[in-house]
């Protein structure tokens, strides 16, 4: 699971391998460290619950997830639907935007860097 920043926007792209376990288990996490210090990450994390009518975002401590309806979740991992947009409301704070999408294989890279991606569905570009 790779995750982007860019200003008020956060952007899960997942593997076939991270949408069966994300799928099966009901969450997927990764963990990246910024020290050598044990107290110095981040874990962002992607979660699935029933009975949510809207996309969440959560933060706990060094801990920042996004929680799908089970539902929406269900039905993306098991169509041809590229991702989950969704805006989450900050108050305050503004707002975020939430982008949760199939990691795609890039065309111009080699077989290995393309390694457990979906086909891509533009499969006569190039990417970008």
């Amino acid at each position: 699971m790779k995750l982007r920043i860019n200003g008020n926007s956060i952007r899960l792209r997942l593997l076939r391998s991270d949408v069966t376990t994300f799928i099966e288990t009901g969450h997927i996490e990764r963990k990246i460290y910024f020290s050598s210090s044990d107290h110095a990450f981040l874990i962002y994390a992607l979660k699935h619950e029933s009975g949510l009518a809207n996309v969440e975002l959560r933060h706990e401590q060094s801990e920042v997830i996004v929680v799908l309806p089970k539902e929406q979740a269900i039905s993306w991992a098991e169509t041809d639907q590229v991702g989950v947009y969704s805006t989450v409301d900050l108050g305050k704070h503004g707002s975020v935007e939430i982008i949760v999408e199939k990691d795609f294989a890039c065309l111009d890279l080699s077989d290995a860097d393309n390694h457990d991606t979906f086909q891509n569905p533009q499969i006569d570009t190039a990417c970008i």
